[in-house]
């Protein structure tokens, strides 16, 4: 069988291209060496936004383009997406405030008709938000989105599986070559796949696969790790913090996993794809970033949680990592068959950039394209109230208590019907491995999202694995290993 597209790469870009595909109607296959959204893709600060600081670049068509996707994206997905405020404190006269309120505004007036609250100003006496500061500021209050990145590329996969993409995960391009209008392409799985076009997705790994492919490009990738710490909750409330730094970055406060905060991001040059390990001094400045601001103080002692993920950025020429654009750009190379390549993107524009990308390809291929997706729900999103859902989670499932049909709510959707839909007591879920989960769930991860491994379980598929003592992973473990 000769396919219309192979993808190599199951991050955020390559699951959305497979799922644009897909949609269209095309036969499709994904292949990815690990796991979904096993490097990059779950390595963000898990936001969903235009990107506020990218206005001070100039950056106003990407800004734009990212809040139009923001709103679809919220309609489509309410259960992996949803609002959130954040707090801007004005401090360390690192930017005028005229700046920050006119970028607000312009910023406001980019995302179109939302339905999400328009900036403000702080108020000093607004207790909820200055109590975890060291003393009352001013400054400002706007609202973005926030999601599960690995999640939210899980149900791209997903989607395009449905819709009869084929997508093997732990397959490996070992070798690709042009037969004429064709590709023929060896897997590690032992199989050889053709296809009249191929999608290098590889994200940090585009121009190692370029080499690999024996073809040179134009366009280069700037990589730039960004690094993140997870400590104890440094707050009791659902609004983020936006704090501007002395050498001008900006590092982002976010509640994370009900339990703990979410602090990023540094953003550093390297030359390896490979360089994903937050350093000590990574994470001192992110401790020393929260300190400026917070009342309670941190050290590295307190985090719990760290890691990193390295951007492939579009390289732009900026001499700053911190200016070099968030922007994608693609790649045709039409001498036979046809090989598109991804550079840059990010997660809130990866829908757009499978659009863009099926736009490009159809010509040359000659196939028919529909901007199908714009308006498609999300596996498990057809939401149309994400709070009437979860009472009736409560209500159906009273068993899961407050925090799991919290988690699970957000992580399947309406998904739970297909997963509980036989399950009427707490002893129908199984076996209970600790922090709310449970054999039915790890089951359905291993059956319906190709976990293969604890890992994929516990910090791709969810985060369980901040809650679980030790001893509970490891005999998760020794269940995984054996559960039949």
């Amino acid at each position: 069988m000769i396919h219309d597209l192979l993808i190599i790469g199951g991050g955020i870009n390559g699951a959305a291209l497979a799922r644009e595909a897909a949609i269209n109607g095309l036969s499709v296959v994904l292949v990815e060496r690990g796991d979904l959204a096993c490097a990059t893709s779950s390595a963000s600060t898990k936001l969903i936004h235009g990107g506020l600081r990218y206005l001070e670049y100039g950056d106003f068509g990407l800004v734009r383009e990212a809040l139009h996707e923001r709103r679809r994206l919220l309609a489509a997905a309410p259960h992996v997406i949803r609002p959130m405020r954040f707090v801007l404190p004005y401090a360390l006269s690192v930017r005028p405030k005229w700046m920050i309120r006119l970028g607000l505004r312009l910023y406001d007036f980019l995302g179109g008709k939302s339905r999400l609250p328009r900036s403000c100003s702080l108020r000093q006496s607004d207790r909820r938000l200055q109590a975890p500061l060291k003393r009352p500021f001013g400054g400002f209050v706007y609202t973005d989105c926030v999601t599960d990145d690995s999640r939210l590329t899980l149900l791209n996969a997903i989607d395009a599986a449905k819709h009869g993409a084929d997508i093997r995960t732990r397959t490996e391009m070992l070798s690709a070559e042009r037969d004429k209008d064709v590709w023929r392409v060896r897997l590690s799985d032992g199989s050889e796949a053709r296809a009249r076009v191929l999608a290098n997705a590889t994200g940090p790994w585009v121009m190692e696969t370029l080499k690999r492919l024996g073809k040179k490009s134009t366009a280069h990738v700037r990589l730039v790790k960004g690094s993140h710490i997870v400590v104890p909750q440094l707050y009791d409330s659902d609004h983020a913090y936006v704090l501007q730094q002395p050498d001008r970055r900006i590092v982002f406060a976010i509640p994370y996993e009900q339990r703990f905060t979410l602090i990023g991001t540094t953003e550093i040059s390297v030359r390896s794809p490979e360089a994903t390990a937050p350093s000590d001094d990574e994470v001192e400045y992110l401790c020393e970033a929260v300190n400026r601001y917070f009342a309670k103080s941190i050290s590295p002692a307190d985090v719990v949680q760290s890691f990193a993920g390295v951007r492939p950025l579009y390289d732009d020429g900026a001499t700053d990592a911190r200016q070099v654009t968030r922007g994608y750009v693609l790649e045709l190379d039409e001498t036979g068959a046809l090989l598109l390549s991804i550079f840059g993107g990010k997660v809130t524009t990866a829908r757009c950039l499978g659009e863009e990308a099926l736009a490009l390809l159809a010509g040359p291929a000659g196939w028919q394209f529909y901007r199908s997706s714009r308006a498609l729900v999300f596996p498990g999103g057809a939401i149309a109230d994400f709070d009437e859902f979860l009472s009736h989670v409560r209500a159906f499932w009273p068993f899961l208590g407050t925090d799991r049909s919290l988690r699970m709510a957000r992580a399947y959707g309406n998904l739970l019907h297909e997963m509980l839909g036989q399950v009427r007591e707490e002893a129908d879920m199984g076996r209970h491995f600790g922090a709310g989960f449970t054999e039915i769930e790890a089951r359905w991860m291993r059956g319906c999202e190709w976990a293969t491994t604890v890992e994929d379980c516990l910090w791709r598929r969810s985060k369980l694995g901040l809650h679980m003592t030790e001893n509970e992973r490891l005999a998760f473990e020794q269940w995984w290993g054996t559960p039949d």
